[in-house]
């Protein structure tokens, strides 16, 4: 006959039902099972079976739900492979460059490491994609579908679906470039990785250009263009001219006055008589060198601009540029001054310091305090002269006199008070910019050419390691190295896209803090063991407020399986 025991183990109580028999006189246990604690015997007993999940694993959900949601919405991977020819079967290229843009979105890395993150995402419900079909070769092939023809078309197209379905304002386009360096071998051939002029002092490294021109709404691309690494920024706007005229067709059904914004570095006679002969307005800079006219007149005789500019003043006049008469504003800055007054300060610093350790070093060889070595020659000492001076304006307020004595070089300089204060006063905090706009006020002259903050930002988040980044880039090809581009910018598009529909609903976030903050949420998967009978499901990890806001927002929901 059975009967219930109860067990204390480590302070713990459990029961068993167990049957007894004499064996060899002596009554022992010969059966027994384990029923469980108390509260595990009444639930049982009431009919509520509960069975506790084995193991659980975790997927990325929130910000890759946002940017599929918005990549669908564009369309992308049909407008991809409507431009691709590849015969239809396993994954398409479309599908392929997408998935390589969403990874640079949220979590940048190798084509070897992709499967692994793809894995532990939720786009392995969204996309008939296996990670053995993830591999770098597999990859790479498909990269050689798609052509630099292929590229132009297929943005054309998502540009065009950009305005339709986002109603992008395009009254404002900036045009401006970057490079990035690459750890390509010197040995390697490219056309496109070359050492040139490095934005990021890194002279030593091949880099890639990139041209963009992206709208003033949230820096969302509209054009863009990889460029060899030595290019100057004047010599790729003269060669990218016809084909922003091209998307400017494309762009005009929706806005037939398009005012393009670009920086001094593009601007020559040349290029100018480029952008005349085109369909666009512009806003563009001049240096100030050649313009002492302006330069001379007095701040008393400029204008305060106003409204989100005020304490800025402006003074406005048409002059002849290049054979056209224009519209110019010179404008004056008091923050743009100070800083210029600063960086002066620290260069005039540096340069006199220089000068002080050279002079010191030379009246030493002449007092014989250094014998050894080569002596200094007059030849050498100009050339250190003129890498002190080499900083802005240093050579007209540091006076410099370099002699000969005793067969030796001497050197003496002096600091030109008045020649600072006049260079602070001519030059400093004043920005000119000349247009063939002619009615606009100077404010919105002013506010359009500080559209250019907006390409800054785009370069500035496609250089960050965390998000949206270019880096890394293991590719050794030209036609992979512009794919590369492609779907770097693809992600550029889709991250600003979500920014902007973040902002739009009043939600003050940078784009950062919303990929952050979405990043966050996960999809949980809870596993049971087969024994149990109980079916595995999905859950989402706890939101805070701020995510919970975000979720409800880009209606998140309708990614989470139930």
């Amino acid at each position: 006959m059975a009967s219930i025991i109860k067990k204390k183990i480590r302070g713990h109580t459990y029961y068993y039902a167990v049957q007894c028999q004499r064996v060899d006189g002596h009554p022992r246990i010969v059966w027994q099972k384990y029923l469980g604690k108390a509260e595990e015997i009444i639930r049982k007993l009431e009919g509520q079976p509960h069975h506790q999940p084995v193991s659980a694993q975790v997927f990325e959900f929130g910000a890759l739900a946002a940017l599929w949601t918005l990549a669908q919405r564009l369309q992308v991977v049909e407008c991809i492979n409507a431009h691709v020819t590849k015969r239809e079967q396993g994954v398409s290229v479309g599908e392929y460059l997408v998935l390589a843009a969403l990874n640079r979105c949220v979590a940048p890395t190798s084509k070897r490491r992709l499967a692994p993150w793809f894995e532990n995402t939720c786009l392995r419900r969204w996309m008939a994609v296996k990670p053995a079909q993830l591999t770098s070769q597999r990859f790479w092939t498909h990269m050689d579908y798609v052509t630099e023809e292929a590229i132009r078309a297929i943005e054309q197209d998502l540009t065009q679906r950009l305005v339709q379905e986002f109603k992008v304002d395009l009254r404002c386009l900036v045009y401006d470039t970057t490079n990035f360096v690459s750890f390509l071998d010197s040995a390697t051939a490219s056309e496109l990785a070359q050492r040139g002029h490095s934005k990021v002092k890194r002279h030593d490294l091949k880099q890639i250009g990139l041209a963009l021109v992206v709208s003033t709404d949230f820096h969302l691309p509209l054009f863009h263009e990889t460029y060899p690494g030595q290019r100057t920024d004047t010599v790729e706007f003269a060669s990218v001219t016809e084909d922003l005229v091209a998307r400017y067709q494309a762009l005009a059904q929706h806005c037939v006055d398009v005012t393009l914004v670009y920086d001094k570095g593009n601007s020559s006679k040349e290029n100018q008589a480029r952008i005349e002969k085109s369909p666009f307005h512009f806003i563009a800079s001049l240096s100030l060198a050649g313009h002492d006219d302006l330069l001379a007149v007095p701040l008393s005789n400029y204008t305060d601009l106003g409204g989100r500019w005020a304490g800025e003043r402006a003074y406005r006049t048409q002059q002849q540029v290049w054979g056209q008469e224009r519209t110019l504003v010179l404008t004056f800055n008091p923050t743009l001054y100070a800083g210029q007054i600063q960086g002066l300060a620290q260069h005039l610093k540096k340069a006199t310091q220089a000068l002080k350790e050279l002079q010191r070093n030379l009246t030493a060889w002449r007092e014989g305090r250094i014998k050894k070595g080569r002596s200094p020659q007059l030849s050498s000492v100009q050339a250190q002269v003129k890498r002190c001076l080499a900083a802005p304006y240093l050579d007209q307020i540091l006076t410099v006199q370099v002699g000969e004595e005793q067969g030796l070089p001497t050197l003496s300089f002096t600091v030109e008070e008045a020649a600072l204060s006049q260079v602070a006063q001519r030059y400093f905090g004043k920005t000119l910019l000349f247009t063939d706009q002619h009615t606009w006020s100077n404010a919105d002259i002013v506010g359009g050419y500080r559209g250019q903050a907006w390409a800054e930002s785009a370069f500035q988040t496609m250089k960050d390691p965390a998000f949206v980044s270019w880096s890394p880039v293991f590719h050794w090809t030209d036609s992979k190295i512009r794919v590369h581009a492609f779907y770097c910018v693809l992600a550029l598009t889709l991250t600003s896209l979500l920014w902007r529909e973040v902002q739009h609903a009043g939600i003050e976030l940078s784009l950062t803090e919303i990929l952050r903050c979405l990043g966050g949420i996960y999809e949980v998967a809870h596993i049971y063991s087969p024994e149990s009978g109980q079916p595995d499901h999905l859950t989402l990890s706890k939101m805070d407020e701020q995510q919970r806001q975000l979720f409800d927002l880009l209606d998140l929901q309708r990614w989470q399986l139930q």
